[in-house]
């Protein structure tokens, strides 16, 4: 990990909310994420099962964190089982946790390896009623990849078929949609590396620099300040590619009179950040360009405002819709009489701005939540109003990252935003 020391109390405080929720004679299971092989003899970059780091901490695959908080042994109401080091691992890697390592990180004392594991486990769920398992859950889509939460399952049904078996990812849910100060402070991080990053790119950016190259000054500066890389694929646009939401390519040329969109997110501890800020090329906006994007920043900031307690994203998204309307008739991509004749409300609207306004931010960049989750204190989320005119040549996005408030809390609030402030930024540069 690049990351700094977490304080040991976040893993702990994160379990404690969590044992009133399971019900008596309970144990869970959590298996931490395998790693993906990828090709060869190689495997693509481990990140470890959100859940799994959330009450633990530990990042190095194979591990098995086991709960079951009314055990009549107190040693083993949570146990943490890990890999035994051996001196190949500590030749080849070197990075095979010890039990004192494994506790100094989750502050979890009961320590045993995996080979100790099968007794253990078996008295403890013996002595239990139902078990937890965490199983993939995102609505938006399913892996192909058969996790080994997904595998346990089948294991123990087959061994202990009479037991209650209940779902995991609701509580946890529940719990990591309300961050508490220390994860706020860790998304903040993720927020102010990918800020200082954009900050730093700007100067950079001209005619007939390739998206990649912009790509690759993203990805060493997230580096170099201690994320462990990117907590999504960056995107970056130029010109008509910027039309395309999830633009993956980023081998286009930037050219003279474009626009670039640029949705980039630092992963620092694993937890996202999450950017997007549309600039002009050659670091002056044309008039076209501005209106349009003067008309994405006046519906973004009344957006941000929208970030209270008692909100849900599908009730901001319709206040949206309603600006952005008016927005989009004031630009004459369509009229007030084209917006009468519609046979489905805010189709007109949607050509525009196909997109959906906000989504969950923590350990997952698109992170638990739902649009009809009901906003609270600790929640955070992102804001991302756009506009998208194809046969113009114009894609404008522009994204933070907010914390539900009273007052609404933008974690970048600091970078340029206006024009003005977009083109000052960007004259720093030696052309």
């Amino acid at each position: 990990m690049k990351y700094s020391k977490i304080d040991t109390a976040l893993f702990v405080e994160n379990r404690k909310r969590l044992l009133p929720l399971l019900e008596e004679k309970s144990i869970l299971l959590l298996y931490a994420n395998d790693k993906q092989f990828r090709n060869g003899d190689q495997y693509y970059p481990y990140r470890q099962h959100s859940d799994f780091f959330y009450l633990s901490g530990i990042e190095q695959a194979v591990p098995v964190l086991v709960m079951a908080p009314q055990y009549a042994k107190p040693e083993w109401r949570t146990i943490l089982f890990i890999e035994r080091p051996s001196q190949k691992s500590k030749i080849w890697t070197g990075n095979t946790l010890s039990k004192e390592q494994a506790s100094a990180v989750s502050g979890i004392e009961t320590i045993f390896f995996l080979d100790e594991m099968s007794p253990i486990l078996r008295e403890i769920i013996l002595g239990s009623q139902t078990i937890y398992l965490d199983l993939p859950e995102k609505i938006q889509l399913s892996s192909t990849c058969t996790d080994a939460n997904a595998k346990a399952v089948a294991l123990l049904k087959a061994d202990y078929p009479l037991h209650c078996y209940k779902r995991l990812f609701p509580l946890m849910e529940d719990l990591r949609l309300r961050k508490s100060a220390a994860e706020l402070l860790l998304i903040k991080q993720a927020c102010n590396i990918t800020a200082e990053t954009f900050m730093n790119l700007l100067p950079k950016i001209k005619p007939q620099i390739a998206e990649y190259e912009i790509e690759a000054e993203i990805i060493s500066g997230f580096i170099a300040r201690r994320a462990s890389g990117c907590s999504f694929a960056s995107i970056v646009a130029s010109g008509k590619n910027a039309c395309v939401l999830h633009y993956g390519e980023n081998n286009g040329i930037c050219q003279d009179g474009d626009l670039l969109l640029l949705d980039i997110g630092a992963e620092y501890a694993n937890y996202a950040g999450d950017l997007s800020r549309t600039v002009p090329v050659n670091g002056k906006f044309t008039a076209r360009q501005r209106q349009v994007y003067e008309a994405c920043q006046r519906v973004f900031i009344y957006a941000r405002t929208l970030y209270v307690p008692g909100m849900s994203i599908r009730k901001a998204y319709l206040k949206v819709l309603q600006l952005m309307q008016q927005e989009l008739i004031d630009l004459g991509l369509f009229s007030k009489q084209d917006v009468d004749n519609e046979l489905v409300e805010y189709s007109n609207v949607k050509q525009y701005f196909m997109h959906g306004l906000a989504h969950f931010v923590g350990l997952d960049v698109h992170d638990v939540g739902t649009i009809d989750t009901v906003f609270d204190y600790g929640m955070v989320l992102s804001c991302e109003p756009g506009i998208y005119i194809p046969e113009e040549n114009i894609g404008i996005r522009i994204e933070t990252v907010m914390q539900v408030n009273d007052k609404p809390v933008d974690m970048m609030e600091y970078l340029p935003l206006s024009v003005e402030q977009i083109e000052a930024a960007m004259a720093c540069q030696n052309r």
